[in-house]
């Protein structure tokens, strides 16, 4: 089950921006974050709290100046309900995490083990993909072959 999990998400990493040594299609900003893809089978009735919870994070988020999670949701195949894909974040300043801190404080939020308790009451399995990318097979080749030639010389 799991490696179909990761199957799908590999499958799903271009859409992904991240940092590279490849040339990127999109490069993302200097300092942030490897992209993430999170999949959940959600325990059953709570996809809707599940789904919420995702768009009050989101404000928190927001209110540091990071990115939203993206959501997708399960349309054909099996194993999963939900997937998120966090894109690349760089590390919030002090004032970023102030203002984080206040969002979470405001709505009542907690984080730590709390956060893992609450969320853990609505998710049944979970996999988790951190990937480097996109990259341009072509890219990815002529670096292969780089490294290849890089070694070749190295060992005359």
């Amino acid at each position: 089950m799991m490696l179909r999990l990761s199957l799908a998400l590999l499958a799903l990493t271009g859409a992904a921006t991240a940092q590279s040594r490849y040339p990127d299609p999109v490069p993302a900003p200097a300092g942030s974050s490897n992209p993430a893809f999170e999949m959940f089978r959600l325990a059953p009735g709570k996809t809707e709290d599940f789904i919420r919870s995702v768009a009050i994070w989101d404000q928190v988020n927001a209110a540091g100046g990071q990115p939203k999670t993206h959501l997708y949701l399960h349309e054909d195949g099996e194993g999963w309900d939900v997937m998120l894909y966090k894109p690349p974040r760089t590390p919030p300043t002090p004032a970023q995490q102030a203002a984080m801190e206040a969002k979470m404080k405001e709505l009542g939020l907690a984080g730590g083990p709390l956060f893992f308790v609450t969320m853990r009451q609505w998710v049944a399995d979970h996999a988790h993909l951190v990937v480097t990318g996109p990259v341009l097979a072509e890219s990815w080749v002529a670096e292969l072959d780089k490294q290849r030639a890089d070694l070749k010389k190295a060992r005359k």
